[in-house]
């Protein structure tokens, strides 16, 4: 789910209802050159299925690149704490516990995403946040599986 990769013509978000990826790839299109028909074809999908976690990627991502933080925050929480429900695990990250295995699917979503929200927290400035959520994912993820070394090491360089 999280490992999207562009297919000839589209990006593959994984096993998504016809009418959501349809939206979503608009939405992509859309982004290049219309970046709020993008965030309205990605909340179009959101409310067709909250579920589907591909969507508040799409949204957080969006509003990232964009500087609106406080929206990229906004999705990413909400897909955090949807991601959690799929997984079986607490709403509050500060919860989760390791686990021996990496999980897949939702639990490596919902870790990807805390990866997230610890960038969209260092752009904030909010560096005691983005570092407590790191110090979590040293637990949760040791091999930096998702991808937050990269984060911690930005996280240095403004510390």
């Amino acid at each position: 789910m999280i490992e999207l990769f562009k297919t000839e013509d589209s990006i593959n978000f994984g096993e998504l209802p016809e009418a959501i990826d349809a939206l979503l790839q608009q939405g992509v299109v859309a982004y290049r050159h219309d970046p709020s028909r993008a965030d309205s074809l990605f909340r179009q999908a959101l409310a067709a299925a909250p579920e589907a976690l591909p969507v508040y990627f799409c949204l957080y991502k969006i509003h990232t690149y964009q500087g609106r933080l406080d929206q990229a925050q906004d999705a990413a929480e909400n897909g955090l704490k949807e991601a959690a429900s799929q997984a079986g695990w607490s709403p509050d990250w500060r919860h989760w516990r390791p686990q021996s295995v990496l999980p897949d699917g939702p639990g490596r979503f919902a870790l990807y995403t805390l990866k997230a929200l610890a960038f969209i927290h260092l752009r904030q400035n909010d560096l005691q946040q983005a570092g407590e959520m790191l110090d979590a994912l040293k637990q949760l993820d040791p091999t930096g599986a998702v991808g937050w070394p990269v984060v911690a090491a930005l996280a240095e360089g403004v510390g």
